[in-house]
C-alpha cells in the first residue's frame, strides 16, 4: 500500500481534551488577566513575596561560587589597585582637611541662624547599610537586588545611595530582599537642582546612552535655558522622597537644535551601579514631613445664607 494513502489521524479513542488553538487562546487570555491583575490590583504580590522568601536561601547558595571567584580575583589582582586607591585617598584626605576644618564652625553658625529665624530643624535621615546581591534578569530594565527587605525596616520608595551619589529607589520590597530601580532605567525620574543656577528640573533615565558614558537626560527644558556642560545636579528635596543636596548627575552635553522648543540635555549619573557592592538605604523624606492640609468640602466652603435673604 502506498504511504500516501495511509490514514495518519489518531483513532477517536485517543482524541481527548481541547484543541491546540483553544488551549492557546485560553492560556493567552489567562496570562493577560494575570498581568493586568498584578499591575492594577497587586493580586500576585503575596505570592511573589512568598516565592522570594522561599528562594532566598537558594539564591545565597548559588552566589557562593561567584563570591569565591571574586575573592580569589581580588586577592591576586587587587593589591596594585588597593595601593593606587590608598594613594588617591591620602591625596583626597589632604585636600579635604582644610574644608573639614571649616565645617564645624559653619554648622554651628547655620544652626544659630535657623534658631534665630525660627526655622524648622533640619531632617535627620535614618540609614540602613545593604549589599548588592545581583542585577535583575529583566533585559528591558535597569534594576538590582539588595539583601535588605521589610524585616530590616526597608520601605517602598526609599532612596538608595553609594559613596558617589544617588543610585536609585526601592520599588519592590520582599521580606528578606528589595528591588532597586536605578536612575538609568527608562521609567526612573528624579527632581534635581542645578547647583550653579539654582534652577529646578526633572531628570529621567535614558538607557540608550549608557554605553556612551551617560544614562540620563533632562526633559522639557527650554532651548534658551541657562545650562552648560559641566553643571552639577543635586537633589532638590521638593518631592518628599530624596533629601536635598545629594549628588545626582553632571551635564555632559547640551544640544540646542534650531527650530525646536526644548533642548536635549544629556547627563552622566554620579553613581556607577556596575561597580558598586555596598549601598545605603535612606528613609523616605515624606515620613518626616507634616501631613498635607485637607481642603474643605464644597458645602463647608460655601457661605451659608440667612433664611429669607435675597440671592
Amino acid at each position: 500500500m502506498p504511504l500516501g494513502t495511509l490514514d495518519r489521524t489518531p483513532p477517536p479513542f485517543f482524541k481527548q481534551g481541547m484543541s491546540a488553538l483553544t488551549k492557546l487562546v485560553f492560556f493567552s487570555a489567562f496570562a493577560l488577566f494575570l498581568m493586568v491583575a498584578d499591575t492594577r490590583f497587586k493580586l500576585t504580590q503575596p505570592l511573589r513575596a512568598a516565592l522570594s522568601t522561599a528562594l532566598h536561601p537558594v539564591e545565597r547558595v548559588l552566589l557562593v561560587p561567584v563570591r569565591a571567584w571574586d575573592t580569589v580575583h581580588d586577592y591576586f589582582t587587587g593589591i596594585a589597585g588597593a595601593r593606587e586607591r590608598e594613594t588617591a585617598a591620602l591625596v583626597q584626605l589632604a585636600a579635604q582637611s582644610e574644608v573639614a576644618a571649616r565645617v564645624g564652625p559653619l554648622t554651628e553658625e547655620n544652626q544659630r541662624l535657623r534658631e534665630l529665624l525660627a526655622l524648622r530643624p533640619q531632617f535627620t535621615v535614618n540609614t540602613e547599610a545593604a549589599e548588592v546581591l545581583y542585577e535583575a534578569a529583566d533585559p528591558y530594565s535597569r534594576k538590582i537586588v539588595i539583601d535588605r527587605g521589610a524585616t530590616h525596616g526597608v520601605a517602598p520608595a526609599s532612596p538608595v545611595i553609594d559613596a558617589a551619589g544617588v543610585l536609585g529607589q526601592v520599588t519592590r520590597v520582599y521580606p528578606l530582599a528589595s528591588e532597586v530601580t536605578l536612575l538609568t532605567d527608562k521609567d526612573a525620574a528624579i527632581p534635581v537642582l542645578n547647583v550653579r543656577t539654582q534652577a529646578r528640573a526633572a531628570a529621567y533615565g535614558d538607557p540608550s546612552t549608557v554605553a556612551a558614558g551617560a544614562g540620563m537626560e533632562l526633559r522639557f527644558l527650554a532651548s534658551n535655558a541657562d545650562i552648560e556642560p559641566g553643571d552639577v545636579l543635586n537633589t532638590s528635596g521638593v518631592d518628599g522622597v530624596y533629601p536635598p543636596g545629594l549628588s545626582v548627575a553632571k551635564v555632559v552635553a547640551v544640544d540646542r537644535r534650531a527650530g525646536t522648543t526644548f533642548a536635549k540635555v544629556t547627563l552622566a549619573p554620579a553613581a556607577r551601579p556596575d561597580s558598586v557592592r555596598h549601598v545605603l538605604v535612606l528613609q523616605p523624606l515624606g515620613l518626616q514631613l507634616p501631613p498635607r492640609p485637607t481642603e474643605p468640602a464644597a458645602s463647608e466652603a460655601a457661605p451659608r445664607r440667612r433664611p429669607g435673604a435675597r440671592r
